[in-house]
């Protein structure tokens, strides 16, 4: 199935969004430093009876992740998304945005997925790397971002197999404004610790990890399943940070019965 390329106005910025399906929503974030285009292997087969809908997130604007919250609130209320309740799905950066609209529970939120993310705010050491990341935007801009972050972002067996992923993804990267990525990277060393929220997370919740996810190892998620009462953690063998896009039918498999069960 093909999907959809729309643009929608959200609090005074243009936005790209792709969608595929019919029925019930689910909102897709990406991670950093990408591009809706992550989710092209889900958008490409929507489960049946469900409206997929992916948002480009960075923008070359200041922004905190309670901004980029409030950009998918307006992005939600433009497509009449939460008349009934949606399900949201966030990889990485996109974990850290959905915690950020948890916490202003403005939206009618009926399930979860987060995938290769964390609920802690970044250590001194993240920090300090991701200083390193806003050096390398403003010297190289994000041909630099996209030669460091590809081997961090793909598992091992990825980057030793797939040429075709390791090429996607650095071209995603690439897709990226250098003042949009570093926007991003402030936004996520500024946020703040989000474990405090867990126990109050009551809807289904699907818990997703790479098993060679070297960003977020599989004890991070772990954790995060272990703080969310009645949450499922599924472990995706043979994919690292991207589980979604390096094993897609793995990772389809159990989102579809995930959605199944919502």
């Amino acid at each position: 199935m093909a999907f959809a390329t729309r643009y929608v106005d959200a609090g005074g910025r243009r936005v790209r969004i792709l969608e595929s399906g019919s029925g019930q929503p689910l909102m897709l974030i990406h991670a950093f430093p990408l591009t809706a285009d992550l989710w092209r292997p889900q958008l490409d087969a929507p489960p049946p009876g469900w409206r997929l809908v992916a948002p480009d997130v960075l923008g070359p604007d200041e922004a905190s992740m309670d901004d980029y919250a409030a950009r998918l609130e307006a992005i939600a209320g433009e497509l009449g998304l939460d008349r009934a309740g949606l399900v949201l799905g966030g990889l990485s950066m996109g974990g850290y945005i959905i915690f950020a609209l948890l916490k202003r529970a403005k939206l009618s939120v009926r399930g979860l997925v987060l995938a290769d993310t964390r609920a802690e705010a970044d250590t001194e050491e993240g920090r300090a790397g991701r200083k390193k990341m806003m050096a390398l935007a403003d010297a190289e801009g994000a041909d630099g971002v996209a030669r460091e972050m590809v081997p961090k972002l793909l598992g091992e067996t990825t980057r030793r197999e797939r040429p075709d992923a390791v090429s996607a993804i650095g071209g995603l990267i690439r897709a990226n404004h250098p003042a949009a990525i570093k926007s991003a990277i402030a936004a996520m060393m500024a946020r703040p610790d989000s474990t405090q929220i867990l126990t109050s997370i009551t809807v289904p919740t699907l818990v997703v990890v790479g098993e060679e996810d070297v960003l977020t190892p599989p004890p991070n998620s772990e954790a995060l399943a272990r703080g969310i009462r009645g949450s499922r953690l599924v472990r995706i063998p043979k994919a690292g940070h991207l589980s979604s896009f390096e094993r897609a039918d793995l990772f389809t498999a159990e989102l579809t019965g995930f959605l199944h069960s919502v």
